[in-house]
């Protein structure tokens, strides 16, 4: 004779119960302790987890702002270094140029033009 409840293609199936579903002996405060600790433990983690995740978002923006700071300065300094590129390049302009150099020589070193004579050919 099979179960009730078996099915005839499959093994039988028993339900397992973790707990005994009577009301407890002891003291009904104990039980209700043990919820309300294993909930405040649960709440504990919960909290503990979302003021790290907000301190993690607090870091993030920190850092964004950083480095938001670090590439203004980095272009100021790359516009610095452009206009002085420019100049230096203006003036080196001015130093190939022969008659600049020459009025460079006669205003500054106070040089003249060589006199016949003075000017030895060495080849």
């Amino acid at each position: 004779m099979s179960a009730p409840f078996a099915h005839a293609t499959g093994p039988q199936r028993l339900l397992a119960v973790r707990r005994p579903l009577v009301r407890p002996t002891s003291d009904p405060r104990r039980l209700v302790r043990a919820m309300r600790s294993r909930l405040t433990r649960r709440v504990a983690a919960f909290g503990a987890v979302l003021l790290l995740l907000c301190l993690v978002q607090v870091w993030l923006r920190l850092q964004v702002v950083d480095i938001g700071y670090q590439l203004s300065a980095a272009r100021k300094m790359e516009q610095r270094l452009d206009h002085e590129r420019r100049q230096l390049r203006a003036e080196l302009a001015t130093l190939q140029d022969a008659a600049a150099l020459g009025d460079a020589a006669r205003s500054k070193l106070g040089l003249v033009e060589p006199q016949k004579g003075q000017v030895v050919d060495l080849r």
